[in-house]
């Protein structure tokens, strides 16, 4: 509504479209939910290899739960839980990041805070050990949302970042991964027998008890993928969104098909302008939007309704909230 006035009413709508939905009379509010994904793909591992998943997983999810219970911040938790992940040589973001096409490791991290659409990123990060921690200071100590290769490797070095040689990223795993996509593409191997058996890419997603969504992805990419290459998880509203206002979303699978139809984007828009529950959201990008094969997203709302989508085979996942929900997922 517009008037002689029309300045503060248009201050009063901007502040207005920022609430937090209450929760129904008599429905208990969430005081905090929290999803984590360690990547998309066929799901085939050895027993040994689902457990290993399993058992961090559970690990992650715990420290997460524990944060916000403690009261920490959405963006203080995904961060956290992240740094975790990136740690872990099991999943494809920092140790355990797979090979590019010259044999190197070239990382990519976003992070979003739903509160006021603060976002940072990095991409082609050659020797941060923790990107995701970088792509947070890219969003609170610049001016700019996405810092690249060199640039956002110096930026590192000015800030005192942990930094690391590559061989710290280096795993036998990714190695022979790389080894037999290398071996693929000389012979000529058909794109889809090509394709990758397992996308680790990490992200998190969190409502604290303030009521405010963050959501975090890190990623070593593509085995294989040609230098310079850079995928979703570094893109907000690609692999990484969040907006207190609808939802929070992280994405795994086939960066350039997420980068096409601003994947993690599309679900709040869904749930903006169409009315949509996030449960359908979810559900029309992954299975109407996206392949089959393409990948999944891990999504929560500003009620803790949590969503796990993905159209592969498998997505390894965890999920918990304040109604006591726990669970762990890794080959379905």
């Amino acid at each position: 509504m517009i008037d002689r006035c029309g300045k503060l009413s248009l201050v009063v709508l901007f502040a207005t479209s920022f609430m937090v939905v209450e929760p129904a009379p008599g429905q208990e509010k969430m005081q905090y939910a929290i999803v984590i994904h360690g990547g998309a793909g066929s799901g085939k591992m050895s027993e040994q290899k689902i457990a290993a998943r399993e058992k961090s997983l559970t690990a992650y999810l715990t420290d997460g739960v524990e944060r916000l219970k403690q009261g920490q911040s959405s963006l203080d938790v995904v961060e956290a839980v992240i740094r975790r992940l990136e740690d872990d040589p099991l999943f494809n973001a920092g140790k355990g990041a797979v090979y590019n096409s010259d044999g190197g490791h070239e990382l990519d991290a976003s992070i979003m805070d739903g509160r006021d659409l603060s976002c940072g990123a990095v991409a082609g990060v050659t020797r941060v050990k923790n990107p995701i921690t970088l792509a947070r200071h890219v969003m609170t100590d610049t001016k700019h949302v996405l810092l690249a290769a060199d640039g956002a490797d110096r930026f590192a070095r000015e800030l005192g970042l942990e930094r690391v040689k590559q061989n710290y990223f280096h795993t036998e795993g990714a190695r022979r991964s790389w080894e037999k996509a290398q071996a693929a593409e000389k012979e000529k191997t058909t794109a889809q027998n090509a394709k990758p058996k397992y996308l680790g890419t990490v992200g998190c997603v969190a409502l604290d008890s303030d009521g405010h969504i963050a959501a975090a992805t890190s990623t070593g990419g593509r085995t294989n993928k040609k230098y310079g290459r850079v995928g979703d998880s570094p893109i907000i509203a690609a692999g990484t969104y969040a907006d207190d206002r609808t939802c929070g979303v992280s994405g795994t699978g086939i960066g350039e098909h997420f980068i096409r139809h601003a994947v993690a984007f599309d679900v709040g828009a869904r749930m903006r302008y169409s009315g949509q529950s996030l449960q359908q959201a979810a559900h029309a990008v992954v299975h109407e939007t996206l392949s089959p094969g393409d990948g999944g997203i891990i999504a929560l709302d500003h009620e803790g309704t949590i969503v796990m989508e993905f159209n592969t085979k498998a997505m390894s996942r965890a999920a918990a909230d304040s109604k006591g929900r726990f669970e762990i997922h890794v080959t379905k």
